[in-house]
């Protein structure tokens, strides 16, 4: 996230306590960058070259540089500053304190109502809900998104202004010792705890100590406002009343004490509104709420609780409460029509989200021509020339060659957009729905970017490929998430090919594509030629292998710079012969060793021929020399895998001393880098682990669910015991029964062999079992036991809670078959957090 700020050079050298060097601008700096991937605007930006296990920010410097970035933060005492002549370095001991220690400072300069936000669950929510509930009563700044970690923070702090009446920050620890660099960062005055659960503990040893860091949080509140079941309940807040200080006003709700401040009376359900009545100041008071579940109805009543603390009228709140909309917190990539791609993050708009939207529409290589289509920006605090012209450099910034804008006030400053080659302004969605036809989408990434108020579902219905229900979400933080996983298992100059071959595992192509390249992996692979030209047509410019090349698709290769993998010699014959006719020399090939998988490769007793035939061959050139371990996730073959490295590096010795020059050497899948990390070699090939799965148990609990495949139900029956469920008779019914048709069978990947009770889905958070013969569209499930089940309700055929690997176990099969067998006529959807 490119963040905006108002400080000279020397000021945040000053703030930081850092050693400023090359001291040539004394310029007021507008724009804070951490990622050099989001750059916006160069001239006026400081880079604070943050380092993680992984990656180090200062590698980047030199490619910012060039790009007009003149302003940096750097840790490193040996860094040669003094090759970028015209650029100012501040020389800090620690460049992520020192971003805290900024954001800390800036938080200081504004006397605003500052309200803190922890808790296990529903802080995202909590903060949303209280920006629904009183944007029209404050000028609000919130943390965008989810950002509550040790930089998410103080990124977050840093948007505060001067017209600011009201912040709303969320915080989040993993860990002991963080969330006293966030108290110090965010300074609340107004402290709600969401509640205490498990979620996000792996870094504490006991509930306990989670609950005492996160309540450190409001060690200077005015005001705490908590569940008094789940706090006052757990001895940990009686050793925290210490570090609280003493004139804190405890505002607590609750279900069971009418001790509490708040104490809820009853709460009834019907027709998809839950009322809620309670007991305040020795006065009933009510709300109702367009939510049924749990945990929406005790985010409410938090949200509830800030507002009779801050005085707001009740007539008021009940009108708001009602009012109330569910938080979608990701941005959703989507198949369009006529070739098109939609980014769907019509959820709200405000500055801080157009950015982080427009930063993942230009990871979206796949169309040349971006589209815009944005609402009004409401709440801005700013006067609308000052808004628009932010917004219109936005645009210019990121390339985008085609804004399609709707509301009043944007239409007003249209002036601001002159730059662009093509421009539409609508004044209302409606004005925008007849024009539709002529505006000619095709062959364009459209991001859709609006506030809640223009309903832009009705854009986004009209936009998207129709496609039955049955949907496979794709988490695309969960890949980035565990890519990094493994990364930080590597040494640092291991490298990385991605696996995408197969339509990346049954999860997507250029759109997983454009994520790894994003987020700088070193090697793609693929299994054919199409799939790598598929990626390349996408604008996918990282090297390509292609581990089945084809004759018949030599021109392709050539054409599409992809790199094929060679296995026999006579596919090696028949590319030289191809290469010499096409005048082609050192054309990049990858070599395949069989070390004991016995499917493809050069046996060991080739290679003596193989070197005989690539001395002196200036044909082509060895970019990698690879094999397969056969099982590598298997300890008790751990000594049959060491054997296969010690072929291979025996083979591979020969080759380098035959060649000259040396090449990549990888053998290690997903598996093999953490099992045998002294196979990682100088690449290994990044599988199944992108897409949360590893035999090894250690690592699969490191690793976050990415795919979740959703049905719903198309129609539910009662049915008579002695009655027959589907083809074949082959179930029985022994009792009077429920029984739910969901809308998935095996034309869409769902396996056959879960049939007749082997097969489980999750509705309603509980498993149900599969009864009868699964058909090819349609799969019915035992729903006796689940109460208000209804056609439409979401069905969970895998996913967090219904992992992919246990569907596997039922079918006596790999997660892979499982993946891979989801049809495409299945819609997929592509998200960010």
């Amino acid at each position: 996230m490119d963040v905006a700020i108002d400080y000279t050079i020397e000021k945040i050298a000053e703030i930081i306590n850092g050693k400023l060097l090359h001291n040539n601008s004394g310029n007021k700096l507008s724009h804070l960058l951490l990622d050099s991937r989001k750059l916006s605007f160069p001239e006026n930006t400081v880079f604070f070259a943050l380092k993680n296990s992984h990656r180090n920010g200062e590698e980047f410097i030199e490619e910012l540089y060039e790009k007009g970035v003149k302003n940096f933060v750097i840790s490193n005492k040996g860094f040669e500053a003094s090759q970028f002549k015209d650029a100012n370095f501040i020389l800090v001991d620690d460049v992520l304190k020192a971003l805290q220690t900024l954001a800390a400072y800036h938080r200081k300069q504004f006397n605003l109502l500052v309200i803190g936000i922890t808790g296990s669950n529903g802080k995202t929510i909590v903060k949303e809900w209280l920006y629904q509930l009183l944007e029209n009563e404050y000028n609000i700044v919130r943390s965008p998104k989810s950002y509550n970690s040790q930089i998410g923070v103080p990124l977050s702090v840093l948007q505060l202004n001067k017209k600011n009446t009201l912040a709303i920050f969320e915080a989040g620890i993993s860990q002991p010792g963080e969330m006293e660099k966030l108290e110090r960062i965010i300074q609340p005055s107004i402290g709600v705890l969401t509640n205490i659960g498990d979620a996000h503990s792996k870094g504490f040893k006991s509930l306990n100590e989670k609950t005492i860091e996160k309540l450190k949080l409001f060690k200077n509140c005015d005001v705490l406002i908590y569940n008094k079941e789940t706090v006052e309940n757990n001895p940990a807040v009686n050793e925290q009343n210490n570090l609280i200080k003493e004139n804190v006003h405890f505002f607590s709700w609750s279900m069971v004490s009418d001790e509490a401040k708040l104490f809820i009376t009853s709460i009834g359900n019907n027709a998809g509104v839950t009322g809620i009545t309670a007991i305040y100041n020795k006065k009933e008071i009510s709300v109702t709420i367009p939510f049924i579940d749990e945990a929406s109805i005790e985010n409410a009543i938090t949200c509830w609780c800030v507002l009779l603390h801050l005085n707001i009228n009740e007539k008021i709140i009940a009108e708001k409460m009602l009012q109330l909309h569910a938080v979608e917190m990701r941005l959703e990539l989507k198949h369009g029509i006529n070739n098109c791609s939609i980014i769907n993050d019509s959820y709200s708009s405000d500055i801080s989200s157009l950015k982080i939207a427009l930063d993942f529409l230009e990871q979206q290589r796949q169309h040349q021509k971006r589209t815009v289509i944005l609402s009004d920006i409401l709440q801005s605090g700013k006067p609308g020339n000052q808004l628009y012209a932010h917004v219109a450099a936005l645009l210019k910034q990121k390339n985008i060659e085609r804004l399609i804008a709707i509301g009043p006030q944007i239409s007003l400053n249209q002036e601001q957009f002159y730059f662009l080659k093509e421009k539409h302004f609508f004044i209302s969605v409606d004005e925008f729905l007849k024009a539709f036809n002529d505006l000619h989408f095709k062959d364009e990434t459209i991001l859709l970017k609006g506030a809640r108020v223009f309903e832009f579902e009705q854009i986004s219905h009209l936009l998207e490929q129709k496609a039955h229900q049955t949907v496979l979400s794709i988490d695309l933080n969960g890949i980035v998430h565990n890519a990094k996983q493994y990364q930080q298992l590597l040494q640092p100059h291991v490298k990385i090919m991605a696996m995408v071959k197969a339509f990346s595992y049954g999860s997507g192509s250029y759109e997983i594509a454009n994520v790894l390249q994003f987020n700088k992996v070193d090697y793609l692979a693929v299994a054919y030629t199409d799939e790598g030209v598929e990626l390349r047509r996408a604008g996918i410019t990282l090297p390509i292998m292609v581990m089945n090349p084809e004759e018949n698709t030599f021109s392709a290769l050539l054409q599409y710079d992809l790199e094929p993998e060679i296995f026999s010699f006579s596919i090696l014959s028949s590319l030289e012969k191809y290469l010499k006719a096409s005048a082609i020399n050192y054309f990049p090939v990858h070599i395949k060793l069989d070390t004991g998988m016995h499917r493809l490769g050069f046996e060991e007793n080739d290679v003596k021929m193989l070197c005989d035939h690539l001395k002196d061959n200036d044909t082509i050139k060895l970019k990698s020399v690879f094999s397969h371990l056969v099982a590598a996730e298997d300890e008790s073959s751990d000594k049959y895998t060491n054997l296969q490295g010690h072929i291979f590096l025996q083979c591979c010795e020969k080759i380098r001393k035959v060649l000259g020059y040396n090449f990549i050497m990888h053998i290690a899948n997903t598996s093999a880098i953490s099992r045998h990390k002294n196979l990682q070699l100088d690449m290994v090939r990044l599988g199944i682990g992108l897409y949360g799965i590893d035999s090894n148990i250690q690592m699969q609990k490191k690793l976050k669910n990415v795919s979740t495949l959703v049905t719903t139900i198309a129609q539910v029956k009662k049915v008579k015991a002695g009655e027959s469920i589907g083809y074949g008779r082959k179930t029985i019914i022994e009792k009077d029964s429920t029984i739910a048709t969901v809308r998935i069978g095996y034309a869409d990947g769902y396996p056959r062999m879960l049939s007749n009770g082997i097969g489980k889905m999750l509705v309603q958070n509980k498993l149900v079992k599969v009864v009868g013969n699964v058909c090819m569209d349609m799969t019915m499930v035992d729903v006796t036991e689940i109460k208000n089940i209804k056609a439409g309700d979401e069905v969970i055929v895998f996913g967090e809670k219904l992992p992919i690997q246990q569907l596997a176990k039922w079918c006596g099969t790999i997660s892979y078959e499982i993946m891979t067998g989801i049809s495409q006529r299945v819609k997929r959807i592509y998200f960010e957090e």
